[in-house]
């Protein structure tokens, strides 16, 4: 079993990367590999809603959205960190998702469907539970199960070792990591029992409100 870290602030070994580490380490103590995927710190283009990837099969732009979208066919999960900037998730990662998950979404098999997933956040002081809604919302969409903790998924501080100095904040991460490796071993347990996934409508169907 393996976890996919993914680091979204432009600070390649930053405050996100240290409470991506607690769970990393964490993760490892649990018998479930964890691999570090960095976003980096060119410019993200925002997803331009041109629909080609439902031809394509993925994204029209070829930069690492692509990239990251065949590598998680790899793993069994998925850890998504954010800094906060103003309040909500940083901008390059939400550009980043906005075209991971749109384009994924076209694919077969899909990279995401059903597997577990969660969202971390690290902040100065505020802005961290707008930016955990923000992330969770992709994971619902794909229909892949939230994992939590037992307190909301962040930590404080200004730089790496202020982090470090906020216990509660490293235990949540620890938490969530247990967390996680709990549920892949059930769902492991599940497939091997044989359990199916759950049954597809073929045709979705799509309204607005004007109709």
């Amino acid at each position: 079993m393996k976890v996919l870290l993914v680091n979204g602030s432009p600070n390649r070994h930053g405050c996100t990367y240290t409470a991506l580490s607690e769970i990393a380490e964490t993760l490892k103590e649990n018998g479930v590999d964890a691999d570090f995927y960095w976003i980096g710190k060119k410019a993200i283009s925002g997803c331009i809603a041109c629909y080609k990837c439902a031809t394509l099969g993925h994204c029209v732009f070829s930069d690492n959205v692509n990239e990251f979208t065949a590598l998680a066919q790899n793993y069994d999960g998925f850890i998504f960190g954010s800094p906060v900037y103003f309040s909500g998730m940083n901008g390059s990662l939400m550009s980043f998702m906005d075209r991971v998950f749109f384009s994924a979404s076209k694919q077969e098999p899909h990279p995401f469907r059903f597997k577990p997933a969660a969202a971390i956040v690290s902040a100065r002081r505020a802005g961290t539970t707008a930016a955990l809604d923000e992330i969770n919302k992709y994971f619902m969409h794909q229909q892949m199960p939230v994992i939590t903790s037992r307190y909301w998924n962040m930590v404080h501080g200004n730089t790496p070792d202020e982090v470090k100095q906020d216990l509660e904040g490293l235990q949540v991460m620890r938490v969530l990591a247990r967390n996680m490796a709990w549920f892949l071993k059930l769902k492991e347990a599940g497939e091997n029992a044989g359990v199916p996934f759950p049954a597809q409508e073929e045709n979705r169907i799509a309204t607005n409100f004007i109709r």
